[in-house]
């Protein structure tokens, strides 16, 4: 998993700069830089550009949002704005988008952050709400059709129907059965659960690049109704501590697990909770379920790159979003209230500082990752001498 990680780590200063959030802030508060005065806030602790994605909830409806919080904590509002803006700078450079047009996103993402906090009033983005490349997205999203999905990742076997995809891993006997007969027990017990399915199939999953080396199951589940054949994959994934949590020294509630932690910021900080989300234990370690779906998906930069309307768009709704994820979660057990939050946006003194800083660690970021990847091929140069 170690091997598998930075080999994807090693694909573009972006991926790497996703893979190594414990370095920002290792960076950031090991600095001598004094940061300019921001409201604490809730922060999904790892904004960046591939974290907004879509989803659906349990109103079925599909909605555009933030979409990780496996960092989340309680911090500075400008933890988040570096965090963000610097990927701005970092994956506009992979994709070779030229700087001006880095700078100008960077700029508007913070006007428009700066405004809607100072409004004082949170949004959200579905289909109904959305907006040009936005809008495109998720009405193309909703129109996915879970069979075909399914049958991407499944095949027919011995009149089964079992889990295969390419980021699957078998798992030992032993394990899945332990793995099937917990999901059996979290369906009868588990209020959040869906009703009326049995767990038949599960494996180990690779995704995303910070998640990499987490213990990360896919499970499939089959409707008990006796009409049709139904099915629903589920996702459960093991929730470790925060990357920030060494480098902060604000006090942070006492939750019962990480896996509590992650869910209870989520539903502050998001409009809609995705479907089926909880939280279980398993082998007595903490873990995070939520259904997989056809409808996840984050905008494809590589693909609207040269429709400079669409990028602004983009920048602008996620803004609005990061904005709106700080106003919902306002006042919440330590996090600063609605009106320090308005004064924060009506001040926009610290966007310079934002700006300089998100510039000059986003250098230092692709010199890190050129140090890196000479290393790592040296790495594997030296083991393919060594089989």
């Amino acid at each position: 998993m170690v091997e598998l990680k930075y080999k994807a780590m090693a694909d573009n200063p972006f991926r790497f700069y996703r893979g190594t959030n414990h370095l920002f802030y290792e960076d950031l508060l090991h600095s001598k830089t004094i940061l300019p005065n921001s409201p604490l806030t809730w922060i999904c602790g790892d904004l960046h550009l591939e974290n907004f994605g879509s989803f659906r909830s349990d109103n079925r409806q599909v909605y555009f949002d933030l979409n990780d919080f496996d960092e989340a904590v309680l911090a500075p509002a400008i933890y988040e704005l570096l965090r963000i803006v610097t990927s701005i700078f970092i994956a506009f450079d992979s994709l070779k988008i030229e700087n001006k047009k880095a700078l100008n996103m960077a700029q508007l993402f913070l006007r428009t952050y700066s405004n809607i906090l100072s409004k004082g009033k949170s949004s959200y983005i579905e289909p109904n709400t959305a907006k040009g490349i936005v809008c495109e997205f998720l009405t193309k999203i909703s129109k996915r059709s879970s069979k075909k999905v399914l049958r991407k990742k499944t095949v027919l076997k011995k009149h089964k129907i079992l889990l295969s995809d390419p980021k699957h891993f078998k798992l030992k006997p032993a394990l899945k059965k332990q793995i099937l007969t917990h999901i059996v027990k979290w369906l009868k017990n588990d209020g959040d659960s869906p009703y009326n399915y049995k767990a038949v199939d599960a494996v180990f999953r690779l995704a995303g690049t910070g998640s990499i080396g987490l213990k990360r199951y896919a499970i499939l589940l089959k409707t008990l109704n006796e009409e049709g054949e139904k099915y629903i994959l589920v996702d459960m994934k093991q929730a470790t501590s925060s990357s920030l949590k060494p480098y902060l020294k604000i006090k942070q509630p006492k939750w019962n697990s990480e896996a509590e932690r992650v869910i209870a910021i989520q539903k502050r900080m998001q409009n809609r909770i995705p479907a089926l989300l909880s939280t279980t234990i398993f082998k007595g370690e903490p873990y995070i379920i939520q259904e997989m779906q056809p409808y996840e998906d984050s905008i494809n930069f590589k693909v609207i790159k040269e429709e400079y309307r669409n990028i602004f768009q983009v920048i602008d709704d996620m803004a609005m979003l990061t904005a709106s994820s700080q106003l919902r979660a306002s006042g919440r057990e330590g996090a600063g209230t609605a009106d320090e939050l308005i004064a924060f946006g009506q001040n926009t003194k610290w966007q310079e500082f934002v700006i300089n800083y998100s510039l000059q660690y986003a250098a230092k970021v692709k010199t890190d990752y050129l140090t890196f990847l000479t290393e790592f091929k040296n790495e594997l140069k030296n083991k393919n001498r060594a089989a």
